[in-house]
């Protein structure tokens, strides 16, 4: 399987703080943004992954990332020279993609919780045998500003809307999304809405109207963040620092999924840790190939 991190976009909802910096790279507490959709990729086993951006904010990504081998992955860039909507990834990415089926993560959301690595590998199982996509559903307060699900009785999705007026539930679709290989064609076949954007919503329903679509709801014990507001970057960073300093181990350290996964070696991360033993994200990375932390493996 394949992954793109969507990372384009304007930021003007972060205005000054993006005026000239992407949002993407903006800190959320000690790492930048990027890592948390980054961590998610890799904790679902993806090392292939390309990050799509604007045309000023790529270099900088490469700036940060480079090829990703620090990581043990492979990164590889491209452009979207305008907003032109979510599903427009597929087909800037669709030679990146070729055969393989593909994960979809956008480049300003955190997940964090229990399990979730066993929903990542399940989504990507569904996708690879074929059977369709897998999104993640979050309950919101204010379903007007997302993609709203619907279901019935039996808790299967039955109807599927963008910014509803009147929704018909408290479900959105987060932005973390598995399809197999057939998306690519269905996103070259959709049509812009009303807002001249290439919907993702429009392309989770080709998949819902064929029943191929599977909405897995992140309930109790998961946290989904988005960080496009002032507020919501404040909320990010304090959820961050204090699973971290409660539970004393971090939430998207890169080198660590790495190390875990045998993807890089310990020299590979005591390099790293040289470079940043000054700091608690250094210590920390010391800690982990000390063994301190028991538990992770499993």
């Amino acid at each position: 399987m394949k992954g793109i991190i969507l990372a384009g976009g304007s930021g003007t909802r972060l205005y000054p703080l993006t005026t000239v910096t992407s949002k993407q790279l903006l800190p959320v507490y000690d790492k930048p943004m990027i890592y948390y959709p980054m961590s998610v990729l890799m904790n679902a086993g993806i090392r292939d992954i390309l990050i799509i951006s604007t045309p000023e904010d790529t270099p900088r990504f490469e700036d940060l990332l480079g090829d990703g081998h620090s990581f043990g992955v492979n990164l590889e860039y491209a452009v979207q020279p305008s907003p032109d909507g979510l599903a427009q990834a597929f087909i800037i990415g669709e030679e990146f993609i070729g055969n393989d089926s593909v994960a979809m993560v956008l480049g300003d959301n955190i997940f964090a919780g229990h399990g979730l690595k066993d929903r990542l590998n399940e989504a990507v199982k569904n996708a690879e045998e074929g059977l369709g996509a897998t999104v993640f559903g979050y309950y919101v307060d204010d379903p007007e500003r997302f993609g709203i699900v619907e279901f019935d009785k039996d808790g299967k999705a039955i109807s599927i809307e963008e910014k509803p007026q009147k929704p018909r539930s408290n479900y959105c679709v987060t932005g973390l999304y598995f399809y197999d290989n057939d998306v690519v064609e269905y996103a070259k076949n959709l049509k812009p809405s009303e807002r001249g954007e290439l919907e993702i919503t429009d392309l989770n329903r080709i998949y819902l109207e064929k029943n191929k679509l599977n909405v897995e709801l992140l309930g109790q014990g998961f946290t989904w963040l988005d960080t496009g507001t002032h507020e919501s970057l404040v909320e990010a960073t304090n959820f961050v620092k204090t699973i971290e300093n409660h539970q004393h181990r971090k939430i998207a350290c890169l080198e660590e999924i790495a190390y875990l996964n045998g993807w890089i070696s310990k020299e590979q991360v005591l390099k790293v840790y040289e470079i940043l033993k000054k700091n608690q994200y250094g210590q920390y990375l010391k800690d982990v190939i000390d063994g301190k932390y028991k538990d992770q493996l499993h």
